[in-house]
């Protein structure tokens, strides 16, 4: 049977604070704990349609003290080039791609402002998903981090010094693997997609599980890993030109 864990990206000093909390209700009511990605220093323009939230840093720690697991996400969560690293499932990235000593600095940096803030974050990800081996090595020489909520398996599984926790889905559905995270985004989530997400934690709320040590294991990347992630990327890749033909269609038939 498998095993969920509910991921939310994108919290920082300027959020959704409305939908934050819609969310927090949501998961409490349900006693689900997510692992949350906090953005240390966000100078991303799209967050500016947001207030600055003066309690942010008190959410975080209280987000903690309920057992909600808080990961390093990013630094500045700004797009600086087009890669997709080891995980392509965009084309643009503020890690992939981005030389070593560039990438330690954001590593270092992000840790430290979550420290300040009495954070030890022990999980990261990336601004979309997308990161490379030297990602990984600026993680291991400038940080405690030893965990990454990314790739497409069946399972957690340990590579090059760092246990990855997959990550499948934009949505809760069932999914035949072992381990599924879900990542939502509260700040622009809608009300029908809050609506579905409660008509399935109603159902299965006693099947998510935590982002913690616990769950970790020392397993090779199998087969079957490999044969899921083709799968993955190559229905992503269909999808994609499929949307562009009929854009390009669209387009055509308007001009």
């Amino acid at each position: 049977m498998s095993k969920y864990i509910m991921r939310l990206d994108d919290a920082a000093e300027k959020m959704n604070v409305e939908k934050w909390l819609r969310m927090e209700q949501l998961l409490d009511k349900y006693s689900i704990k997510p692992l949350v990605g906090v953005i240390p220093a966000c100078k991303d323009s799209e967050m500016d349609q947001y207030m600055y939230d003066d309690e942010f840093w008190n959410k975080v720690q209280r987000w903690t003290l309920k057992g909600w697991v808080i990961a390093l996400h990013g630094y500045e969560h700004i797009y600086c080039i087009e890669s997709g690293g080891l995980n392509p499932v965009n084309k643009r990235s503020e890690f992939a791609g981005v030389p070593l000593d560039e990438q330690k600095k954001k590593i270092k940096n992000g840790v430290e402002v979550l420290n300040k803030h009495g954070i030890i974050p022990k999980i990261f990800f990336a601004p979309s998903h997308t990161f490379d081996e030297n990602t990984i090595r600026a993680l291991k020489e400038e940080s405690g981090i030893r965990i990454i909520s990314d790739t497409v398996a069946n399972d957690v599984y340990f590579n090059k010094g760092i246990y990855f926790i997959p990550q499948q889905s934009g949505r809760c559905r069932k999914l035949p693997f072992k381990i599924v995270t879900f990542c939502y985004h509260p700040n622009v989530m809608t009300d029908v997609e809050f609506d579905r997400l409660e008509f399935f934690l109603e159902k299965y709320h006693s099947d998510f599980i935590v982002a913690d040590d616990k769950i970790l294991k020392k397993r090779c990347k199998g087969i079957f890993d490999d044969f899921l992630s083709i799968i993955y990327f190559t229905m992503r890749k269909c999808k994609y030109y499929l949307v562009r033909k009929d854009m390009k269609s669209v387009i055509e038939k308007t001009c």
